[in-house]
């Protein structure tokens, strides 16, 4: 997520097009559905079953597209499309499963000392990196301070914040992490700044991953950067194709569990994204693929009787992300009165068609123990109390609002949507404009963004605290208020006590305990401050090709389990 202001916005796109094209995430109009119906409410459609995992057997290429990646090395990896090809090219210390579960990866057990400042992994003897260099304490060592160097400029270095030495690092005042012992190559010792009962889930991100010797610094070795060497089940074929395609193929000598079963995987940048991998799925070109949301509704009628449709509430959010240090909406009557003006449930009917559930929260329910339901009051869409916000909050009739997306990704219909609801609720000008991810992500940095931005959230790591720490928190700003954002809070919202309720719940170690403060930061958040405005829970589609292939599901990210993929 990433870098200047307005760079390639789309010229001419008008509301009245963009409601013709479309797919997944927020849209609809004034006060009621895009068919004219009523507001009913969404609970969503329900979810397929689980697959059972089988043995598979060695074999085939899977085939599938996605958009063009801003980053496929640890160091920076940074979005789904990027990270996607990271998991399969490393293996970090541990794993996290479709659900959430940890599991071993490279460390096969870890623990904390008393008060949770220093954790200890124990590795895997043995195994190896794609170059058949053997991974150990000093390769995790090494891909870290690679990481928190501050030359590399990582946009996601932020994650290994509170490891000592990691501030002084990013400063240019040390080329090591003080607190990382490797000194024994079969075990890692990692001493934190602050205690946090919960820091071993973290090192599910890829930016944890181990790197080899041969990996050098990415301004250097940018060889390197484009054809990572990893430790995962895949290894590259051939170095990333950009604007075109990234080839990988089974890692022989993997030991860190059983040898993936796929002999290839032939991953297809798109130009047109889930319209491309749409119409590839039909044609036999793709064996996976997202769909843009007009056909929804028909691709299901057609694909679940094949039993080659997934359908599963996953662990993310669709949101908007404020910018909430600038005017209109450096008030938070602004804020409440932009979310309270949105009808959720006539969006979900009307572009969705029912597909999706509407957010009252901003840690989902796939997080039982933290979800609260209806935490966010204005959630709810009361045009009435929107008005009078706005009117309180002196934004006026003819207000200017900024709002960008970007595009080839569905997300053209439900973006008209709203601005048109935000125009007819409350009389705003939205300036909806269309861009490319990577510009998408580089103008929210900038200091001068205004406005909204369409958003989306997916957990890196299995912990309510990931909605909360790397989205709203003050150190994941990451930069002076004149300089553009280098951490996930391109909304640069910054509380003390919500800091002081996250501090706190990492040095509880009671998980029952640590959840509500987590529970009570959000409170403050997002139910008082309206620092970011849900609009709904993530609810994926996928097609997959069951007539090729089994152990088809979606791991942990919303990707497909490439590890477990195997031939009929």
């Amino acid at each position: 997520m990433r870098k200047q202001a307005w760079l390639r916005a789309a010229a001419g796109l008008t509301a009245a097009a963009l409601v013709l094209t479309a797919c997944s995430q927020k849209s609809n109009e004034g006060s009621g559905d895009s068919d004219g119906g009523d507001s009913a409410p969404s609970a969503g459609w329900p979810e397929t079953p689980d697959v059972e995992i089988k043995d598979g057997k060695p074999g085939g290429t899977f085939r599938f597209g996605i958009t063009e990646p801003t980053a496929i090395d640890p160091y920076n990896g940074q979005e789904s499309e990027g990270l996607l090809v990271t998991k399969q090219l490393f293996t970090g210390l541990v794993q996290a499963d479709p659900d959430g579960n940890i599991e071993p990866g490279v460390a096969d057990k870890w623990e904390a000392n008393d008060d949770c400042s220093q954790w200890t992994f124990d590795l895997k003897t043995g195994t190896k990196f794609h170059n058949g260099e053997e991974v150990n304490s000093e390769s995790f060592k090494r891909g870290w301070e690679r990481v928190s160097a501050k030359a590399s400029a990582s946009e996601v270095a932020y994650h290994l914040t509170g490891i000592e030495g990691f501030d002084e690092m990013q400063a240019g005042t040390a080329n090591a992490l003080s607190g990382v012992d490797a000194s024994d190559p079969a075990k890692l010792v990692v001493k934190l700044t602050d205690p946090n009962c919960e820091w071993y889930v973290r090192t599910v991100h890829p930016v944890f991953s181990p790197v080899p010797s041969t990996a050098g610094a990415p301004a250097t070795n940018t060889a390197y950067v484009e054809a990572p060497i990893g430790n995962g089940p895949f290894m590259m074929d051939g170095p990333w194709q950009h604007d075109v395609g990234i080839k990988l193929k089974r890692f022989e000598d993997y030991s860190i569990g059983h040898k993936a079963y796929l002999d290839s995987v032939e991953i297809t940048i798109t130009a047109n994204g889930s319209q491309d991998e749409y119409a590839g799925y039909q044609n036999g070109t793709f064996d996976w693929a997202r769909m843009p949301t007009p056909v929804l509704e028909q691709a299901r009628a057609t694909y679940e009787p094949q039993n080659q449709w997934i359908t599963r509430n996953t662990n993310g959010m669709n949101y908007l992300l404020v910018m909430g240090t600038q005017k209109p909406l450096d008030d938070v009557k602004a804020r409440k009165a932009l979310s309270m003006a949105i009808d959720r449930d006539a969006i979900i009917n009307g572009v969705f068609k029912g597909s999706m559930t509407p957010a009252t929260a901003f840690v989902p329910p796939v997080f039982p123990d933290a979800f609260q339901e209806g935490l966010c009051e204005a959630c709810t869409f009361n045009l009435d109390e929107a008005k009078k916000l706005a009117k309180e909050a002196g934004l006026a009739e003819g207000t200017e609002l900024n709002f960008q997306f970007n595009v080839d990704a569905g997300h053209e219909e439900w973006t008209a949507a709203i601005k048109d609801q935000l125009e007819t609720n409350l009389g705003l000008k939205v300036n909806l404009s269309g861009v490319q991810f990577p510009d998408l992500l580089n103008n929210e940095q900038q200091p001068g963004a205004s406005g909204i931005y369409r958003a989306a959230w997916g957990a890196d790591y299995p912990t309510p605290s990931n909605f909360l720490q790397p989205l709203l928190s003050t150190e994941a700003i990451g930069a002076g208020p004149s300089e553009p954002t280098t951490g996930d809070n391109r909304g640069r919202y910054s509380n003390e006590k919500f800091d002081q309720l996250l501090k706190d719940g990492f040095a509880t170690k009671d998980e029952a305990e640590r959840i509500k403060k987590f529970q009570e930061a959000e409170k403050i958040a997002i139910g008082d401050d309206q620092a970011l405005i849900p609009l709904w829970y993530r609810t994926q589609h996928r097609l997959a090709n069951t007539e090729k292939f089994i152990n088809l599901r979606m791991d942990f990210s919303e990707n497909p389990d490439l590890y477990e993929i195997s031939i009929k």
